[in-house]
Formats: structure tokens, C-alpha cells, sequence
């Protein structure tokens, strides 16, 4: 006759094992999902564009960001964490990247979205390296499961030009 430990352990033991095959049957399900997400920004304004008293550059702008994430969501998505970064390349770095808006998208129906912002976050640059610089505006998306390893993926919007002249 087993003892009441050995029956718990043994209940235990399958409850654990049962979990583990479930969890890891919703990790992999989520492979067959081939999201198609959309997005586009626009710069609308750049209402300051300056040299700060260190000898760094500041821009702040207003952008126009519209996104459909619906897509990234499964019955295993917990939440999207989304943010728009500005990417330039410069003399001593190949990639600078700044980020300039973020938020959490918990749920599918908040995962289709369109605003118009200022950047949230300082675009600064260490340097007088941004007048007449290139630079792509990048919505980048990571993915939190309930259960499973996270995925990252962005879109890259590019053909932005800061001005040549500081603007105050």
C-alpha cells in the first residue's frame, strides 16, 4: 500500500507533466501564425532643431504614427511592446538609434492604431552630427507570450532628412 505522500507525489508528478505538454504545444503553435503587420509615420513637423550649450544636437518633432498589429495576436500573446526608433549612421558609429515613442498594446482591439505625437523621448545626437543627416524611422515590435520564448520583428521606414540650418 503507498502512503499518502507517494500518492500526492505521484498527482503532482502528472499535474506538472500534464502543464509542461500544454505549454509547450502553445510555444509551438505559435510557429504556424505568419503575421502580416502594416504601419507608416510620417514626420509632420520639426518644430526644433538645435545645438544645446554642451555641443550636442536636439530635434523635436510631431509624427503622424498608424500601425495594425491585429495580426500579432494569438489566443498565446499577452501583450505587444511597441516603439518607434530613429536610426542614422554617423563617422564613428554604423548604427545610432534613438527611441522616440513606446507603448504596450494589451489586447487585440488596442492593436490598430493611429497618433499623432511628439516625440516622447530627446532625440539628441552626441555631436553636430544631424544637420542634413538621413535617418529611418523604425517601428519595432516585440511579442510577449503567455507561455513560450518572446519574438522581435520591425518594419524600416526610410527616406527622412533633417534640415540643413538649426531651427529654434
Amino acid at each position: 500500500m503507498h502512503s499518502f505522500a507517494n500518492r500526492a507525489n505521484a498527482l503532482l508528478t502528472l499535474a506538472v507533466t500534464i502543464l509542461a505538454i500544454m505549454c509547450a504545444a502553445a510555444s509551438i503553435s505559435d510557429n504556424f501564425n505568419s503575421p502580416s503587420p502594416t504601419a507608416n509615420i510620417e514626420v509632420v513637423n520639426i518644430h526644433r532643431f538645435q545645438k544645446l550649450s554642451s555641443g550636442n544636437d536636439e530635434v523635436a518633432m510631431v509624427l503622424n504614427i498608424s500601425a495594425d498589429l491585429q495580426s500579432l495576436f494569438t489566443w498565446n500573446t499577452k501583450q505587444v511592446f511597441a516603439f518607434v526608433a530613429a536610426e542614422y549612421e554617423t563617422k564613428k558609429h554604423v548604427l545610432n538609434q534613438l527611441s522616440l515613442w513606446d507603448t504596450i498594446i494589451e489586447s487585440k482591439d488596442k492593436a490598430k492604431f493611429s497618433v499623432s505625437i511628439s516625440n516622447k523621448y530627446r532625440f539628441t545626437d552626441q555631436g553636430s552630427n544631424l544637420r542634413g543627416k538621413e535617418f529611418n524611422l523604425t517601428l519595432h515590435w516585440h511579442v510577449m507570450p503567455k507561455t513560450g520564448k518572446m519574438f522581435a520583428d520591425k518594419i524600416v521606414l526610410s527616406g527622412h532628412r533633417l534640415p540643413e540650418q538649426y531651427r529654434k
